[in-house]
């Protein structure tokens, strides 16, 4: 066992006062490492056979994607297009931790296995919603600072008894699927760098493969297979080049080295894999998809310009060695985070009137790519939503073709579409081999680029090497509602043979959770408004619809016990949208219910009244400051702060404090928090390293500002 499992520090997590909460990321109550209420009914016997023959048992969800090849399409049929009107609330439980839910379970003969915020596990009897055991893996929660899209998981993966769950710390825990005790717990990130896991463990042949975030601070990525049964490293393919003057981890690396320039080994590179892969049995091939470069701006972190291998790239490795078969990059030279982490789906479709074995994405960059699977062969890409960064993909070389202008590091900011957000995040699509078509929970969104010119690497930091305080929301309140417009939402149900879409559902905003499709002809997903909706699969009608409290962003389920068919899906608003402010704010589901929530027919259950939410009225000190000092304040918040607090320092959640509405203590105490680490065990680590004592003082004038803008505002209004 690690010997972070004994750590003599593992205190109960105190309970703030109200007032300490305005400040304050998180409000979680503690837990014992393992609670159990009652022995699980089941040992999770998950192997190889079971998950290839998956659709022997339609019933069982036994990994990530449902399946190897990830289509998140369910045989069932029992909750149909005829009658999913009766489709009703049969049991929920309200998670013990407040953050965003991400994580899709497993259904594992009548037990649910789930992960939820700060990367806690728990195992729930199926049908009656018991809760048989929970762990806690307990994270240091001054690691938030380094989980650039908040402390979510996106969930376990289950074999041979066991059930895997990576951590934000960079641990892999393998747990007892009985009861939960842990059975071994091994490190898998350098523990002095700013590495996360929040992605998905999978299980192939006997190897727990992971990946890791943090391209957004200063990391070199990789994955990495585990023995299941002892946790021994088996190996590691690193997705960047490191240092050329030192050998080369992998011959393949060589090559890619080529495709860099200058020295960005110092810096990280980047390339996390932090969530989507998949596997074919048949090829014996893993894939997996390689985020963002490190820093954001190739000026920066490859002068010279170059490709950047495997940045922004789908890579097809052997699962046994982890020896590079061949790749596919989607975003040669990425500077606008456009990953290809985004969820990849196999399946056998007629290319040319031909059979082909493919793989699909729609990554960030906005268009759909089918692809040999087999060799990496392009065969077409299409945009599925709004994109001006690339006017199409060339047909015979397989990569994009740039616009004049998108790259920023000639000193002119670009506007492009989509933005960092992506047209498609990391919210599962799925296919449906009925229709034919695949689900993407899609999004159109610009973003605004911007070289940093005074841009200084800072290890354990953001290093994007973008200027943030160009990409603000501007202060005209109707040239601000128009650049909000810009980002929505939309179901496109997409044709990837035609490259074409056949229907759409709107959305009000983006970030719309992920997608479950199934073989009673209905799509089913959660919505940042806060419903649990489905739809007809072959036209988009709208069939039924559920008022969830709170924003949905994970991808449902359906299982079967006992001749019953369930649906499953984890409620709770969170991820990477916090960092814009009022653009995620305007939500409807914008406060966080964390649950779980599971439906059968005929079910009659109901959710408890929601209990109301109040940032209460800002209590700021007089301010005297000079418009120039408050714009320096606004200029450090937004390299600084924002990407926690949100653009505007308006909070985007419900669990994240909101800057404008401190109280008069919190004011008080402000140095105290930011330099001195007062709340540190509540997720806001100490930034002595990163602002001075003046910067301090500028940033809080800046906020007090904001707070008396709420007020004049509040007193403006007329009584309602």
């Amino acid at each position: 066992m690690n010997p972070k499992s004994k750590r003599v520090d593992r205190l109960l997590f105190s309970i703030f006062s109200a007032s300490l909460l305005l400040l304050v990321a998180c409000d979680e109550q503690a837990e014992l490492s393992v609670t159990s209420t009652t022995q699980a009914k089941t040992t999770a016997a998950v192997d190889a056979a079971r998950i290839v023959d998956a659709n022997n048992e339609p019933g069982n969800w036994l990994a990530h994607g449902r399946t190897y090849d990830e289509q998140r399409f369910s045989p069932l049929a029992d909750i149909n297009d005829n009658n999913i009107e009766r489709l009703g609330l049969s049991w929920f439980y309200d998670f013990p931790t407040n953050r965003g839910m991400e994580a899709t379970p497993l259904a594992i003969d009548g037990v649910l296995y789930v992960s939820g915020s700060w990367s806690m596990v728990y195992a729930f009897d199926a049908v009656s919603g018991e809760l048989l055991w929970q762990y806690n893996p307990e994270v240091t929660k001054a690691k938030a600072l380094h989980a650039c899209c908040d402390v979510v998981n996106r969930g376990v993966a289950a074999w041979d008894g066991k059930i895997y769950v990576g951590t934000i710390d960079g641990r892999l825990i393998a747990l007892d699927a009985a009861d939960g005790h842990v059975i071994w717990d091994v490190q898998t990130t350098p523990e002095d760098a700013a590495y996360t896991i929040t992605g998905a463990p999978r299980v192939v042949k006997g190897n727990v493969i992971i990946g890791n975030g943090g391209a957004e601070f200063d990391v070199r990525g990789f994955v990495s297979a585990y023995d299941a049964q002892t946790g021994a490293l088996n190996w590691r393919f690193y997705t960047v080049p490191g240092d050329p003057s030192k050998p080369f981890e992998n011959p393949i690396l060589e090559k890619a080295a080529e495709t860099w320039s200058g020295e960005w080994w110092k810096m990280g590179g980047g390339g996390t894999v932090w969530d989507s892969m998949a596997y074919d049995p048949e090829l014996d091939l893993l894939y997996i998809g390689v985020g963002n470069g490190a820093p954001w701006d190739r000026s920066i972190r490859s002068p010279e310009g170059g490709d950047n291998l495997f940045l922004s790239s789908i890579v097809a490795l052997r699962p046994d060695t982890g020896e590079y078969v061949w790749h596919y990059q989607t975003t040669p030279g990425d500077s606008w985070d456009y990953t290809a982490t985004q969820h990849m789906i196999l399946a056998d479709l007629q290319v040319g009137g031909t059979t082909r074995k493919v793989i699909m994405q729609a990554p960030k960059n906005g268009f759909f790519y089918v692809l040999n699977r087999e060799n990496g062969e392009f065969y077409s890409a299409e945009k599925y939503t709004l994109v001006t960064w690339a006017s199409h993909v060339d047909q015979e070389t397989g990569r994009p073709v740039e616009a004049a202008g998108v790259r920023y590091d000639a000193g002119v900011p670009a506007v492009n579409f989509p933005g960092s957000q992506g047209g498609h995040n990391w919210h599962p699509m799925s296919y449906s081999p009925n229709t034919g078509l695949v689900y993407i929970p899609a999004q159109q969104n610009l973003g605004v680029y911007a070289h940093d010119d005074g841009f200084s690497y800072e290890k354990g930091f953001y290093n994007t090497g973008l200027d943030w305080t160009k990409a603000t929301l501007p202060d005209d309140p109707e040239q601000r509602a128009g650049v909000i417009g810009q980002f929505t939402g939309f179901i496109t149900a997409w044709d990837p043979i035609a490259q074409k879409e056949v229907w759409r559902v709107p959305h009000s905003n983006l970030w719309n959770g992920g997608i479950l499709s199934t073989a009673g002809n209905l799509v089913f997903q959660g919505n940042a408004d806060g419903q649990f909706a489905a739809y007809k699969a072959d036209n988009g009608d709208l069939l039924w619809n559920f008022e969830a409290q709170t924003g949905i962003v994970a991808a449902p389920i359906s299982y079967r016990v006992g001749g019953k068919q369930y649906v499953a899906v984890v409620a709770g608003w969170g991820g990477s949208l916090i960092t814009f402010g009022e653009i995620a704010n305007r939500s409807k589901g914008s406060v966080n219910r964390s649950r779980m929530l599971v439906f059968e027919l005929d079910a009659n259950g109901k959710l408890p009244d929601p209990v109301p939410f109040d940032r209460g009225t800002p209590e700021p000190p007089a301010i005297t400051a000079s418009a120039e000092t408050i714009q320096q304040g606004d200029d450090l918040y937004h390299s600084r702060c924002f990407a926690c607090h949100g653009e505007g320092a308006i909070s985007a959640v419900s669990y994240i404090a909101d800057l404008r509405y401190m109280s008069a203590n919190t004011h008080k105490n402000f140095k105290a928090i930011v330099l001195g680490g007062l709340y540190q065990d509540r997720g806001m680590p100490s930034m002595a390293s990163h602002i001075s004592d003046a910067e301090v003082d500028l940033i809080h004038t800046y906020l007090t500002s904001m707070a008396h803008r709420v007020l004049e505002e509040t007193n403006a209004a007329p009584d309602q």
